[in-house]
């Protein structure tokens, strides 16, 4: 695998010749939704196969991983553009083999809303060992909030992923509540309520583990939070796994609302394993950095790993960026979500060329929109293949159990590409 930075006069044509590729592979694998216009300092990822085939007539994906001796999630992941689905089309080729990842095995996570779009879903799910559905909430009695999920359960079975169910302080209302989570942690009655309730839905919906995510809790709840995890471990031990989402620190006293209630070394000692919630570093009404600096990143890992093993940890990695409008104002200003694909496809449409930061290794660019008549700035910081590649090493430089992407709503296809030839990737249902 090669990842190629654009520069000035290149073309798709072009490089495909320097590189000895198809351009249709390229343009297909990295889904460019203008070809004929690249932007200076986009990513390109290249794949170089070691076997490829060209479907027959009649043939389907199945056939075709049947006669190679690979199963058909690994034909989906080296050919993202069958959508994790068995029709070919007679004479489309097909790649077999890459070469060996090389930087071990691992497990691979991801979150999605039930809302999601079920062709993204499909075209991702042979990526992951487990997919998290959010969120199931919590009555003030500490009893669970249902959602429709059946249907999701069952697509992500059918690809041998594990579902896992996410619990959060969600309230009936539809909003996220602080107090919710401090007044579950006052009262034994309610967590056993609520314990009770989890363990009688995993089965019921064929969840394999659950996800527990109470965040800004107050530091006074910290044992009480930890403690919570152990009962609920112990319930369900050992027939489905407990996950625990940790905010991002970078010491035991930090402080601050949102890290004060995570007691990492107890929390992970708790829990079958624990996501470290690298991301929002940037977010929407934050100043504009990149969502996942990898020098931050970093010290939250080093941290995490004084309090807890490298195997029960896993890495979030973000899959979205933000546009700022600058100047930037403390209270005021508001942030743009976006795609990573639709980042690079702005900074096409407004001339900009896209740069990177070697110490964040994150990209971002500027550009500028006339408002009244008058120029107004905008900063844009996302994720690329780049950016992917390097959060994969420090994964892998630290030996951690795995990573989870925040969130698989939007298909980034630059993600998958990299993570598949990066990784052999842990199926727990295949």
């Amino acid at each position: 695998m090669i990842i190629y930075t654009v520069r000035s006069g290149d073309t798709v044509d072009g490089i495909a010749r320097r590189f000895g590729l198809p351009a249709e592979r390229i343009i297909r694998e990295n889904e460019l939704t203008d070809p004929s216009a690249l932007v200076v300092g986009q990513s390109l990822v290249l794949t170089q196969p070691t076997a490829v085939y060209t479907a027959a007539q009649g043939e389907s994906a199945l056939d075709v991983a049947s006669r190679f001796g690979i199963t058909v999630n690994q034909l989906w992941r080296n050919n993202p553009q069958l959508g994790g689905k068995n029709t070919l089309t007679p004479g489309q080729e097909l790649i077999i083999s890459l070469p060996p990842p090389t930087l071990g095995r691992i497990d691979v996570g991801g979150y999605a809303y039930p809302n999601i779009d079920r062709d993204v879903l499909r075209k991702t799910l042979p990526y992951l060992s487990s997919l998290t559905i959010f969120t199931y909430g919590i009555r003030d009695d500490g009893s669970l909030i249902d959602i429709d999920d059946e249907e999701l359960i069952s697509i992500i079975r059918s690809y041998g992923v594990a579902p896992i169910m996410l619990v959060s302080t969600l309230t009936e209302a539809g909003t996220f509540s602080n107090e919710l989570a401090a007044e579950l942690l006052r009262d034994p009655a309610k967590q056993q309520r609520l314990i009770a309730d989890i363990a009688q839905t995993l089965p019921q919906k064929q969840y394999a583990g659950v996800d527990i995510d109470f965040e800004y809790i107050p530091g006074i709840y910290a044992d009480a939070y930890a403690q919570f995890i152990r009962d609920l471990r112990a319930a369900l031990a050992p027939e489905y796994r407990v996950y625990v989402a940790l905010a991002p620190k970078t010491s035991a006293d930090q402080p601050g609302l949102l890290y004060e209630g995570h007691d990492y070394a107890a929390l992970g000692a708790a829990a079958d394993a624990a996501l470290l919630m690298t991301y929002e570093w940037g977010y929407t009404y934050g100043p504009p950095l990149p969502v996942a600096p990898l020098n931050r990143v970093r010290e939250v890992v080093n941290y995490a790993l004084t309090e807890i093993p490298a195997d029960k940890l896993n890495l979030g990695i973000p899959n979205y960026g933000y546009d700022w409008t600058l100047p930037y104002v403390a209270g005021e200003s508001r942030a743009q979500s976006l795609s990573n694909t639709a980042a690079v496809d702005r900074a096409r449409e407004r001339y900009a060329a896209i740069a990177f930061d070697q110490n964040a290794q994150s990209p971002y660019y500027r550009y500028f929109v006339r408002v009244d008549g008058q120029p107004v700035e905008h900063i844009v910081h996302f994720e690329d293949a780049r950016s992917i590649a390097a959060k994969l090493g420090l994964l892998s430089e630290k030996q951690l159990r795995g990573g989870s992407v925040w969130n698989i709503m939007r298909y980034f296809p630059q993600l998958w590409l990299v993570l598949n030839q990066s990784f052999a990737i842990n199926r727990w249902l295949e």
